[in-house]
């Protein structure tokens, strides 16, 4: 049997906590909306409540792979490739693509993290972490995101937290 794994985030600290057996295994910094908390689509709101990982994408890829509509490009970041692409929201090395778990709040209609696009993902160096920034989704350093990733699994449970 699996080990039970979750994972929280908290938008107020800026911080997501993995745990394992409800033993605190990583902590990373990460960036969530510049909007702050909120569930409508179109919102560009970090989605609160239960979620869970629904797929995982960009295994083997390279950290710093750029990956558009959750398929790399063939593009590695670089700070060249970011001066020819000004104001792009880099999703980097990989996706772990959320989807909620809470009908009326976080599922369905138009309140449906899923189709919202939702990920935790990697993000360029330049982007800062600890701060909200991000279009919706949760960014990570992209050395996190692989550790989360490898860690996590389809499935594992997610709660974001105001």
């Amino acid at each position: 049997m699996a080990t039970p794994k979750h994972i929280e985030i908290s938008l107020k600290r800026q911080e997501m906590a993995c745990f394992e057996q409800n033993r605190l295994i990583l902590r990373f910094v990460v960036s969530t909306a510049a909007a702050g908390a909120g569930c409508r689509m179109g919102s560009g709101c970090t989605p609160t409540g239960r979620h869970i990982i629904r797929a995982k994408i960009g295994a083997g890829l390279d950290p710093y792979a750029v990956l558009v509509g959750r398929r790399p490009t063939g593009e590695v970041w670089t700070p060249q490739l970011q001066a020819m692409h000004p104001g792009r929201d880099w999703i980097l090395g990989r996706i772990l693509w959320l989807s909620g778990c809470e009908v009326g709040h976080n599922r369905l209609g138009q309140v449906d993290t899923m189709r919202r696009y939702i990920y935790i993902h990697g993000a360029a160096p330049t982007a800062p972490m600890g701060v909200p920034r991000s279009c919706g989704c949760v960014r990570m350093r992209c050395e996190d995101v692989v550790r989360l990733f490898d860690w996590a699994h389809v499935g594992t449970r997610v709660e974001i937290m105001p």
